[in-house]
């Protein structure tokens, strides 16, 4: 393993790639890496991504208690976001949180990215639900990704932006790029006429070719709610892979119009 100052300089270098592709503006985003089970590094607080240096980076414990920060930083407000990746996925080792225009976008507008319309992203992320919104910097956000944090890598942040995670800082990274891509993608589509998806059983080559390559992390291919429930996975359930809440909704809509009619 890399030693601190190393891992403080690929932090920056990660930095800079979000803030140079446009996915934080100004002071956004945050970045972080486990280095053991109560030793964590972070991006400061009220600092702009794309010109930080390995001085800037401060310490953390498991409770976002700092260890060690430089005279004028502080860790990011959001460490609450990433102490409860780390806590309740041992697997995930670098958390990266972002604005990227068109991912942020489809989280503003409420749309998941559940659209099967590419292999590269059926295969790397599955689908990229939406978790509810939260007040930035209290337990609300971590509470509202804690539903996903079983079934999915990277969590679109309703009004916010998006949240991924990994066993590495670069594939933690990587997962944010490819999300923003399938989002830019899927945006563009739609202004087309609206994309061609993939069908259920090419979804399913996919997943499988998923499952050969041993690929890490948590993903439909093996662990969909919706499979488990044995309902289609999510790229064929149109959005309703919030663990069944869609479902109960349109019963509930149901039960008022049918009030209305009398009936």
């Amino acid at each position: 393993m890399a030693n601190e100052f190393e891992i403080k300089k690929q932090i920056c270098e990660i930095g800079k790639r979000i803030y140079d592709r446009g996915m934080v503006a100004a002071n956004d985003g945050n970045i972080s890496v486990k280095l053991n089970d109560n030793e964590f590094l972070c991006t400061p607080t009220g600092v702009s991504k794309g010109f930080m240096t390995p001085e800037y980076i401060c310490k953390v414990d498991r409770d976002g208690n700092v260890i060690q920060a430089n005279a004028g930083f502080k860790p990011s407000s959001e460490i609450k976001m990433h102490m409860r990746v780390y806590k309740e996925r041992p697997d995930v080792n670098s958390v990266v949180h972002a604005h990227p225009m068109y991912a942020t976008g489809f989280a503003i507008a409420g749309i998941p990215l559940t659209q099967p319309i590419m292999p590269e992203a059926v295969i790397a992320l599955g689908c990229v639900p939406i978790a509810e919104y939260g007040t930035p910097s209290t337990e609300e956000i971590p509470n509202a990704v804690s539903k996903y944090l079983q079934s999915f890598d990277a969590v679109l942040l309703e009004n916010h932006g998006a949240l991924s995670y990994s066993d590495t800082l670069l594939n933690a990274y990587h997962k944010m790029e490819s999300l923003e891509f399938y989002a830019h993608l899927l945006y563009i589509s739609k202004q087309l006429g609206g994309p061609k998806e993939l069908s259920e059983a090419q979804v399913q080559r996919l997943y499988e070719i998923r499952r050969k390559f041993g690929m890490k992390g948590k993903h439909p291919a093996d662990l969909c709610p919706n499979a488990q429930d044995g309902k289609p996975s999510c790229h064929g359930c149109g959005g309703s892979c919030n663990h069944g809440n869609n479902s109960d909704l349109v019963s509930e809509i149901t039960r008022r119009v049918l009030e209305q009619l009398g009936k």
